[in-house]
């Protein structure tokens, strides 16, 4: 709790939420797929899980990684493929373009790519 008071950790916690809610928002953009919550804070702080319509999810996560150096789980839910993105304080913008610009390369979210 010191810790946090004494490095400004509403203000991390708020450019957190911030950076998923710009996830949640260009994950919806790139699926066209319903999001699962609101982009509210009453709903999701710092982490996001966002639908994908993916053949292979298993396949998808290693590509993620092997390809492009991106860690993020995907998980199934009621047999739904499902993205995590959790943002903390040492995430960075950059972090999120990264993981898009990954998943458009391999095909997420148009009906002719790979994933």
């Amino acid at each position: 709790i010191d810790f946090q008071a004494a490095h400004g950790w509403d203000a991390v916690r708020a450019r957190c939420h911030a950076l998923a809610s710009d996830a949640w928002a260009h994950l919806a953009a790139l699926t066209g797929l319903e999001p699962l919550a609101p982009d509210d804070p009453a709903w999701f702080a710092q982490m996001v899980a966002a639908p994908l319509a993916v053949g292979d999810p298993v396949d998808l996560k290693r590509r993620l990684y092997d390809e492009h150096r991106v860690e993020v789980p995907i998980t199934l839910w009621n047999g739904r493929p499902l993205l995590r993105v959790s943002c903390q304080g040492y995430n960075a913008p950059r972090d999120v373009d990264a993981l898009i610009e990954a998943l458009i390369e391999l095909g997420v979210g148009r009906k002719d790519g790979p994933a």
